[in-house]
């Protein structure tokens, strides 16, 4: 006999032993085989299966129940239930209560007067078994509940006054399942009184994280680590931002002003910026204005931000020459900026000790469409650093060249990197260049739209664009080369040849060719490139009237060569002596190094040894 109470049953034989329930109804139940020690324990299948022919088979005029707080056994995904899903329903007979009792609240009645699909508590829906309407329950239109399983191969019949049904489980054993009345499934606890007292605790142990800015929540860390962006402030409007380096985005390389720079890495970015309306954006984009690059100061430590009144946290911005605003005068934009260069110094965990900035001005003409090429450069060095070594620039190599490095150059006593030419959108020749890289052959061209048409004055202005404002006279041999040293030795430098030069007039040059001869030098272990020779090489053009020139197309190439030849290997190579593990030849060696009466004692294996070597030249001639 089984009880829907929560007590635990022992089945002991063939039947089941009278157990002494008070004030519940008993179940009657008869088992086919009941193995010694089986209990009836609570059970929740996964992965149930239900069919209608689940159904345990019943006894004539046996009904189908629900006894006071339990709920409908049918399936409702979604729910937390202590059971398992249930089979479908059959339908009641007379006497019987409704399956789907009405809830106190009903969470998915969100349309008044109108029956909510799948909402079994949905009293507008007025079904007494929603089940036969509804493919499945929502989450809350139903109460939770609890069964208690046995094997049903131990079921022959069930009598049960209460829900009961089989359900297959997640491994395929079918399961006779008995709903219990257990109503505190259905309930939460107790609520809890929330006063000014205890709300911060209780806010503390339940609640998660906070939307909280960061700044609030966790201390700036102490100093800055490489990569990590240089905090700005602006005092005028108390405004803490970061110092911005714009970069080129897009296949136009429009500026991106958010882009940040980050600390201890030192970059150089060009970017285009096109105006429908030059003549207001002259004096009001901050943009071309060198003051918005400057009218701030920097933070020495991100902690600075935590006492931005200390002004020992703070570096002001110093400017290097003196770049005035931007003014309109006519159709033409003056002071318009073009260059932007921070030099900033650095002392390890210490943080930034000086900011310095330097600019590079242009003059625009106010056109439709008008175009701006900006460049940014952002260099971090070490602070108190001489003089000597400040005004010298970074190596690209040392001592050899790398490959991708600027090929170093030197005008006078100013070392720069060799160039090639750069063009702006329209394909008109930039300012600015490409630079060199060492190892890497590269072309490149514009236009040019010449300022005077004089045959002198056209042939020099080509000359200056194809080289750049200052023309390399000498060409480091090794990454490291120190432009102090060209006067005293010719180890580091040696003298740039000069091809041809278009001299006749009116003869213009059109394309500049840099050929660059180099080699491996010192250990193959650990081989050292250096520049063995370099010249450049011009293409020219005769021009008949030079008066009619408006625009003249230019390229430059670069092209690396590599001349290393490789030393002979040694003549005196060590040899492998091979030793074998046996020695097929020592039988016969020992034979014929003994006397004459040793030679006797082995004919025998001379003779096995012969026989061998015929029956394999049988073998090979068939």
């Amino acid at each position: 006999r089984l009880g829907t109470a929560e007590t635990h049953f022992k089945v002991v034989g063939v039947l089941t032993a009278p157990m002494c329930i008070s004030q519940l109804m008993l179940l009657q139940v008869f088992f086919l085989m009941v193995p010694e020690g089986v209990w009836l324990q609570p059970s929740s299948p996964s992965g149930a299966a239900p069919t209608p022919s689940d159904v345990g088979p019943a006894s004539p005029g046996g009904t189908l129940q629900s006894s006071e707080g339990s709920e409908t056994p049918w399936p409702v995904p979604g729910i937390s239930t202590v059971g398992p899903t249930v089979v479908t329903p059959s339908a009641p007979e007379n006497g019987t209560v409704d399956l789907f009792p009405a809830l106190p609240v009903c969470v998915c009645d969100l349309t008044p007067g109108t029956c909510d699909i799948n909402c079994c508590c949905d009293r507008d829906c007025y079904l007494l078994h929603p089940r036969t309407v509804f493919s499945f329950c929502l989450p809350g239109s139903v109460r939770s509940s609890s069964w208690m399983c046995v094997d049903n191969s131990l079921i022959f019949r069930s009598n049960s006054p209460f829900p009961s049904r089989v359900f297959m489980d997640s491994g395929g054993v079918r399961q006779f399942c008995v709903l219990v009345n257990n109503s505190r499934l259905n309930y939460f606890q107790k609520l809890q009184k929330v006063n000014a007292t205890n709300f911060q605790a209780l806010a503390t142990e339940f609640g998660g994280e906070s939307f909280t800015s960061t700044f609030q929540t966790q201390s700036p860390p102490p100093f800055y680590r490489a990569g990590d962006p240089i905090l700005t402030y602006f005092p005028k409007w108390s405004v803490i931002s970061l110092l911005r380096q714009p970069a080129g985005v897009g296949a136009g390389g429009l500026c991106a002003e958010s882009n940040p720079a980050g600390f201890l890495e030192s970059k150089s970015t060009t970017c285009a910026r096109f105006f429908k309306n030059l003549a207001n954006s002259c004096t009001l984009d901050p943009a071309l204005n060198a003051a918005s690059y400057y009218n701030f100061t920097v933070l020495k430590v991100p902690r600075g931000m935590t006492d931005l009144q200390n002004t020992k946290f703070q570096v002001p911005v110093t400017l290097v020459s003196q770049a005035g605003s931007p003014l309109l005068s006519g159709n033409i934009c003056q002071n318009v900026v073009s260059q932007v260069i921070y030099e900033i110094e650095t002392n390890g965990t210490f943080g930034i000790q000086k900011v310095s900035v330097s600019f590079g001005q242009t003059n625009l003409t106010v056109e439709p469409d008008t175009s701006l090429q900006q460049h940014f450069l952002i260099r971090f060095r070490a602070f108190q650093q001489s003089t000597a070594a400040s005004l010298t620039g970074p190596r690209s190599g040392n001592p050899g060249y790398i490959v991708g490095k600027p090929l170093l150059a030197l005008t006078g006593d100013k070392s720069h990197s060799m160039t090639l030419l750069q063009s702006q959108g329209d394909g008109i020749c930039s300012v600015k260049k490409h630079e060199v890289q060492f190892g890497v052959n590269a072309i490149s061209g514009c236009k040019l739209r010449p300022k005077k048409v004089d045959c002198s004055h056209l042939q020099q202005e080509i000359y200056q664009t194809l080289h750049g404002k200052t023309s390399p006279e000498h060409v480091a041999i090794f990454g490291n080369a120190d432009p102090a040293t060209i006067s005293n030795s010719s180890r580091c430098f040696f003298t740039l040849l000069q091809a041809m030069h278009c001299t006749p007039c009116c003869v213009i040059p059109v394309s500049l060719e840099i050929q660059v001869l180099w080699a491996y030098t010192g250990l193959q272990s650990n081989p050292q490139a250096h520049v063995s020779g370099a010249r450049f090489l011009y293409q020219c053009q005769s021009i008949k009237d030079f008066q009619q020139v408006r625009e003249v197309a230019l390229t430059t190439v670069v092209t690396f060569v590599d001349i290393t030849q490789k030393p002979e290997p040694p003549r005196g190579q060590p040899r492998i002596d091979w030793k074998l593990p046996f020695d097929f030849f020592f039988p016969l060696k020992i034979a014929f190094s003994r006397g004459v009466d040793s030679q006797k004692g082995s004919a025998s294996l001379i003779l096995i040894l012969c026989l061998l070597v015929l029956g394999v030249l049988k073998l090979e001639t068939k």
